[in-house]
C-alpha cells in the first residue's frame, strides 16, 4: 500500500488563497495526520471545496482502496469510469511513507519544496451506506517514485504542478491527455 496516511495543515484561509475558491460555508481544522475512511477536504471542478470519505469500498475489497495506480488508471474498471468523469484535487501538507532499514520502519513525512499546499491526483466515487444514503468516497493515485522518494518507497502519489490543476479538473479534456499528467513530480521534497 502507498500513500495511506497524509497531512493538512492549513487554515480555511490558506486553503481559500491556494485555490481561489469562492463562498465557504464548509469549516476547515488543520489535520497533522488523515486517516483511511477519514473525511477531509478536496477540490472539485469550479474551484468548489467539499468533504468526502477516503477509500473506494468495493465488495471485492477487504479494505477501502485508498490508491489507484497511474499506469493502469485508463483499464481498471474500479476506476477508470471515475478518471475518465469524475476527477479531484486532494489538498496536503505533506505525505507520510515507511521506509525500511534493516528490519526497522522509520516513519517519513514528506513535503514539497516551494509549495506549502500541493494538490494530490484524486477520483471520486459515489455508494450506498447501509441505510441506502448515498455518500462520495475519494482515491488518490499513485506513479512510479521519482530519484529522490525511490530510496523510501518505489511509489509515491500523483503531485500535480498548480498550472495543471485546471486541466485535470476539467472534464471536457480528453482522459487520455489528462492521464499525462499522472507522473512522479520533478519538484524538490522534503523528507523529514
Amino acid at each position: 500500500m502507498m500513500c495511506g496516511r497524509y497531512a493538512l495543515e492549513a487554515t480555511k484561509r490558506e486553503l481559500w488563497e491556494r485555490y481561489l475558491l469562492g463562498e465557504m460555508e464548509e469549516a476547515v481544522e488543520a489535520r497533522p495526520e488523515i486517516f483511511p475512511t477519514n473525511s477531509t477536504p478536496l477540490i472539485l471542478p469550479g474551484n468548489e471545496l467539499v468533504h468526502h470519505r477516503w477509500g473506494f469500498v468495493e465488495p471485492f475489497a477487504k479494505r477501502p482502496l485508498i490508491n489507484a495506480r497511474a499506469e493502469t488508471i485508463l483499464e481498471k474498471p474500479t476506476f477508470s469510469h471515475s478518471f475518465r468523469t469524475a476527477r479531484c484535487l486532494v489538498p496536503a501538507t505533506a505525505f507520510f511513507e515507511w521506509e525500511k532499514i534493516g528490519e526497522e520502519k522509520l516513519k517519513r513525512k514528506i513535503a514539497v519544496a516551494n509549495l506549502p499546499i500541493f494538490s494530490m491526483a484524486g477520483i471520486l466515487k459515489t455508494y450506498q451506506d447501509e441505510k441506502g444514503t448515498a455518500y462520495t468516497a475519494f482515491a488518490i493515485i499513485t506513479t512510479d517514485a521519482n530519484d529522490q522518494m525511490r530510496v523510501i518507497h518505489d511509489r509515491m502519489p500523483v503531485i500535480l504542478e498548480p498550472e495543471d490543476e485546471a486541466i485535470y479538473l476539467d472534464k471536457k479534456v480528453d482522459p487520455k491527455l489528462v492521464s499525462k499528467l499522472l507522473k512522479p513530480t520533478s519538484r524538490q521534497l522534503l523528507i523529514q
